[in-house]
């Protein structure tokens, strides 16, 4: 007959019960510092949005020229996030994360300390190149901590980084502004990233036993990227991120020089745009969790709602109005990527960080052309509408893309 142990006898936890309940508390911390990370790297890349027409003047900049720093730092962070995929599956991503973190707060800090025109473009190019590791490091880890069952509800809440991200840039940066030069905002944020990246760093495990991530070998790196489900899930988030992100840069500066708002009420309505989302990203993963895994028929439906009233938004000329319909908006504009993102990480198998990053270097060419692209639509036409109708293409063909596409098996 077998005999219990002490601590059986006594009802006391076994050390294998502590041991799980100690990682199942620490994966919300590891959840905690990657959101943070990712959400540090937004507020960096977005703080242009609001203190471009600002700091124009400083670059000898015209309007249409804005998107230009914004380009630039998509160009590198394309390559960025394929290569940062790549790293956190060969490397391990708390390595990645750490040396993505504080380069890229050193840079943010170094844009603020010129005007040259050449420079701020190497610098935001630099930037991009930083910054691209955040997501796919923290899919990996999320791929790592957290199993099927409740993966959706954790990736929706380490995606609502992006939306906080855009709801912190519009809300108190214009404000800032106010006490500060743009230079000095940079080099705040620049500062607050690197030592953020050193936390990363003494804190972040890649794996709930502590063991290094497995090394990933080439061929699982091949099939995961010729998988047909990943391809026409990366398609899809090309589609939306066109949208989400094209808004969030421009939506500010279209309202204060095609509707003549006060920077103020245009960066506070575009906040509201991001808040929605803080709760929606979390609700549609917990949907899709209680659905057994269903993403992807909420994705499409949800990308088409967005193309949707991005049309409606360009119709609209009254503050009162965009208050009303920039919530329902920014609802639309985050809610699908967490599913789409899981959707990616999930098609890739052990190769998911690759997957991941992948995906979003697809993603961010679309985010490389938009600005240049409502830029130059809004020059030659001077229309609030077909600028709204720009951003619209792409989360309409992001929701045609998942009509092939399949759901993961569940196990």
């Amino acid at each position: 007959m077998p005999t219990m142990t002490a601590d059986e006898a006594s009802g006391a936890p076994t050390t294998m019960e502590c041991s799980t309940t100690t990682t199942s508390a620490y994966r919300w911390i590891i959840l905690l510092l990657v959101w943070f990370g990712f959400l540090l790297s937004f507020v960096d890349r977005l703080i242009w949005t609001s203190v471009g027409s600002a700091a124009a003047p400083s670059f000898g900049l015209s309007l249409a020229a804005l998107g230009s720093f914004v380009s630039a730092f998509y160009l590198g962070y394309v390559v960025s996030t394929a290569l940062a995929g790549l790293a956190s599956d060969r490397l391990g991503p708390r390595l990645t994360l750490t040396l993505a973190l504080i380069p890229l707060g050193v840079f943010t800090a170094a844009f603020g300390m010129t005007t040259s025109v050449t420079a701020g473009l190497v610098l935001q190019a630099l930037m991009g190149l930083t910054a691209g590791a955040d997501l796919s490091a923290g899919i990996k880890l999320i791929m790592s901590w957290f199993d099927v069952r409740d993966r959706g509800r954790a990736m929706g809440l380490f995606m609502t980084s992006t939306s906080l991200g855009v709801v912190v840039t519009n809300a108190l940066v214009p404000q800032l502004l106010a006490h500060l030069p743009w230079s000095g905002i940079y080099q705040a944020a620049g500062l607050v990233t690197s030592a953020f990246g050193v936390l990363c760093f003494v804190l972040i495990r890649d794996t709930p036993t502590g063991e290094p991530t497995p090394r990933i070998g080439w061929r699982e790196l091949r099939t995961a990227l010729t998988n047909r489900q990943f391809m026409w899930a990366a398609l899809a988030g090309m589609g939306g991120v066109w949208g989400t992100w094209g808004f969030a840069i421009w939506a500010s500066a279209l309202m204060i020089h095609g509707l003549n708002l006060p920077p103020v009420i245009a960066g506070s309505i575009v906040a509201t745009y991001g808040l929605v989302a803080i709760a929606g990203k979390p609700a549609i993963g917990w949907l899709s969790d209680w659905l057994g895994g269903k993403r992807r028929i909420l994705v499409m439906i949800d990308l088409l709602l967005f193309a949707a009233l991005l049309l409606v938004m360009g119709t609209l000329r009254s503050a009162t109005a965009l208050w009303i319909v920039a919530p329902l908006l920014g609802l639309t504009a985050f809610v699908y990527s967490p599913l789409q993102n899981a959707m990616a990480a999930e098609a890739g198998g052990q190769a998911a960080g690759t997957a991941a990053g992948v995906s979003s270097a697809l993603g961010s060419i679309g985010t490389c052309l938009v600005p240049l692209v409502v830029g130059i639509g809004f020059q030659a036409t001077q229309s609030y509408a077909v600028a709204f109708a720009i951003l619209a293409l792409g989360p309409f063909l992001g929701a045609l893309c998942m009509i092939p596409a399949r759901d993961t098996p569940r196990p």
